[in-house]
C-alpha cells in the first residue's frame, strides 16, 4: 500500500495515521485500511453485547470501523452483522441503554488526543486548502447570495465550520426539515441555534405531504427512486430559497458533498452549476475528504456534532432511507423499535399488494431497495397516454385523460407561448397558445368535468423542436404531467427562471412573466414528469 492510498496503524499509540511513520512517537506503522471512522464509547457498548463480552471489556481497546468491519487495537473484529437474528437485536436494544450507565471514557479520551496529536500535520493541510478554497469562490458572491446546506450530519458540520472559519458567521445556514430525521438531529440542529446566534438559520419543511400516505401511491423509496428527497427536501428548500433570495442572480451553496459517500457521487465537481435548484451553484469544500478526515477534523478542534454517531451511525440522514447499510438498520431496530417495526410492517403490506412471491424475504433481504418504476401500483396506471388521430383534421389528435379537465390543464401550455382565450369557440371551451408573434401554435378543446380532450399542432415547427414527432412527445409529457401531479414541486426546483409554483389551494400555476419558455419543465424528466419517472410503465397508443 502506497503512501496516502490508505491509512497505517500504529502499534504503540494504537491508533490510525496518514503515513507510515508515526507523527506522534515516530515508529513505524503497519497498512490498515483505505478509510476508517472512529467508535465511540456508546457504540463499544452495544458490541460488548453483541459478541457476548462482559460490560466494559472494550473500555481500554482502540476500536475503530473501516470497510464495514469492526477492528479491536487494529485486528478485525469476527463479528457478522448480517447473522445477527432479530431476537438478538431486540435483546440488544433492551439491554443497551443501562449498559451507558457506568462508561468510563479515559481511555477514550486519551486515545483521541493521541491521534489528533499524530496526524496533526494533516489536519493543517486539509483546513488551509479548505479555507483557501472558499475564500476564492465567495468572492464571486455577495454575503446574501450565499447559503450553507446544513443537514446535521458529520459532513455539513465540518463545511459550517470551515465556511464560519474563512467568511465569518453572518452566511445564512439552512435545514431541510424531511420530517424523517432522528430525534437526535433534531435535538442537534436546536443545539446549534443556540450555540451560534449570529448565524442566521432558516428551516424547510414540506407541510403539505405526509411520508406514508405518499409511500401508498409512490410505494416505498429505493437506491434508484429516492423520491422522498425530491419531495421532502429540496422542493421544501427551493421554496425558501426563493423568499430568501428573491432576485435573480445566482446564489452560491456550500455543501457537504464527498466523492467517497457513495459510486455516484465519484463522478461530482467540486463546483458545480448542474443540480436541481435552478440557479445555485453548489461548491463543494470537502469533496475529496475521506471519513477518517472529517473525524480528525471534529476531534482537533472539539465542534459538537449529532449524537447518532456516538451511537454507531455511519451517516445520520433519514431513518428509512434505502441507501442505509446493514448496521444502520440494526441501530434503528435497538434504538428507535417503534420506527422501525411501522416501516417494516409497510414493507410487508406493500411487497404483498404488489405480488411479491415471497413477502418476507422481499423484505428481509432488502430487495425494495432496488425496485423499479410502478409495477403493482394503481397509480402508475396515469402515466399511460390514450389518444388516436382527428381523422377529419390534419395534426389533431384526441386524449381521453384519466383526470378531469379544469382550470389546471391551461397552466401546462404556458411553456409554448401565451394563452389567449378570447378568440376560441367558447362552446367547444376552446382556446389557443401564441407564440411572440402571435401565430397560433396550438389550438385546445376541452369542457370541464369532460375527460375527453382535442389538441391541435397548428404550427409544430415554433414549438421549439423541429420534428413533428418531437411536438407531439411534449403534448404527450404535458398530459401526463396533468394526470399523475401530486404536487411534488419538482417541476419547481428545475426551473431556472422561478416561474412554477404550486399555492396552497393546490393549483399548478406558471408565472407567464418569468417563464422563459426554456421548456426545462417538459424536457428535465423522462416523460415530462418526476412521478411518470419514478412509476415508469409502457406507453399504449390507441387507433
Amino acid at each position: 500500500m502506497e503512501k496516502g492510498e490508505g491509512m497505517f496503524w500504529c502499534s504503540v499509540c494504537r491508533i490510525p495515521v496518514y503515513g507510515a511513520g508515526c507523527g506522534l512517537c515516530k515508529n513505524k506503522a503497519q497498512p490498515f485500511v483505505r478509510d476508517c471512522r472512529i467508535v465511540f464509547p456508546e457504540e463499544k457498548r452495544l458490541l460488548e453485547i453483541l459478541t457476548g463480552r462482559r460490560r466494559g471489556a472494550y473500555d481500554e481497546k482502540s476500536v475503530w470501523n473501516g470497510g464495514g468491519n469492526y477492528y479491536i487495537d487494529g485486528e478485525r473484529l469476527p463479528l457478522q452483522i448480517t447473522k445477527l437474528t432479530q431476537e438478538e437485536i431486540t435483546s440488544a436494544g433492551t439491554k443497551v441503554l443501562y449498559a451507558f450507565e457506568d462508561m468510563d471514557p479515559r481511555f477514550f479520551e486519551e486515545m483521541v488526543c493521541r491521534f489528533v496529536k499524530a496526524n496533526r500535520q494533516h489536519f493543517f493541510e486539509l483546513e488551509k486548502e479548505a479555507i483557501w478554497y472558499i475564500r476564492r469562490l465567495s468572492q464571486e458572491y455577495a454575503v446574501g447570495n450565499m447559503y450553507v446546506s446544513f443537514s446535521g450530519g458529520k459532513d455539513s458540520t465540518v463545511t459550517a465550520e470551515l465556511v464560519q472559519r474563512a467568511l465569518g458567521g453572518e452566511i445564512l445556514h439552512a435545514f431541510a426539515d424531511t420530517t424523517l430525521e432522528f430525534s437526535w438531529t433534531y435535538d442537534y440542529i436546536s443545539g446549534y441555534r443556540r450555540k451560534h446566534p449570529e448565524v442566521p438559520f432558516i428551516c424547510a419543511k414540506n407541510e403539505e405531504q405526509e411520508f406514508f400516505s405518499l409511500c401508498s401511491i409512490l410505494g416505498p423509496p429505493s437506491r434508484i427512486m429516492r423520491w422522498c428527497c425530491t419531495v421532502f427536501k429540496t422542493s421544501a428548500l427551493n421554496r425558501r430559497l426563493d423568499m430568501c433570495f428573491p432576485g435573480e442572480e445566482d446564489i452560491l451553496s456550500f455543501q457537504g458533498l464527498r466523492r467517497s459517500e457513495s459510486a455516484a457521487r465519484q463522478k461530482y465537481q467540486r463546483t458545480s452549476s448542474r443540480n436541481k435548484i435552478g440557479r445555485q451553484v453548489t461548491a463543494s469544500p470537502v469533496i475529496h475528504w475521506k471519513d477518517i478526515d472529517i473525524w480528525l477534523y471534529i476531534l482537533t478542534t472539539g465542534i459538537d456534532f449529532n449524537k447518532a454517531y456516538r451511537l454507531g451511525y455511519a451517516r445520520a440522514g433519514c431513518w428509512c432511507c434505502p441507501n442505509n447499510s446493514t448496521w444502520s438498520e440494526i441501530l434503528t431496530a435497538v434504538y428507535m423499535p417503534e420506527y422501525h417495526k411501522k416501516y417494516q410492517d409497510y414493507l410487508l403490506e406493500f411487497a404483498r399488494k404488489t405480488g411479491k412471491k415471497d413477502p418476507e424475504e422481499y423484505v428481509k433481504k432488502g430487495l425494495w431497495k432496488a425496485r423499479q418504476g410502478g409495477n403493482g401500483l394503481a397509480y402508475a396506471g396515469r402515466s399511460v397516454i390514450e389518444f388516436h388521430p382527428c381523422v377529419e383534421e390534419n395534426r389533431a389528435f384526441y386524449y381521453e385523460m384519466s383526470r378531469p379537465f379544469g382550470e389546471e390543464f391551461c397552466e401546462l401550455w404556458k411553456p409554448f407561448g401565451v394563452i389567449n382565450k378570447e378568440i376560441g369557440d367558447k362552446r367547444l371551451g376552446e382556446f389557443y397558445v401564441m407564440d411572440q408573434d402571435m401565430v397560433p401554435i396550438l389550438r385546445i378543446q376541452g369542457k370541464n368535468g369532460s375527460k375527453r380532450v382535442k389538441i391541435v399542432m397548428e404550427h409544430p415547427e415554433r414549438m421549439g423542436t423541429k420534428s413533428r414527432e418531437r411536438a407531439r412527445h411534449y403534448i404527450d409529457c404535458q398530459i401526463t404531467k396533468y394526470q399523475m401531479c401530486i404536487k411534488c414541486h419538482a417541476c419547481e426546483e428545475i426551473c431556472p427562471a422561478g416561474a412554477i409554483r404550486c399555492p396552497e389551494n393546490g393549483i399548478y400555476r406558471i408565472n407567464e412573466k418569468k417563464c422563459r419558455r426554456c421548456r426545462k419543465c417538459i424536457t428535465y424528466y423522462s416523460g415530462g414528469c418526476y412521478v411518470r419517472k419514478i412509476l415508469t410503465v409502457h406507453r399504449s397508443v390507441k387507433g
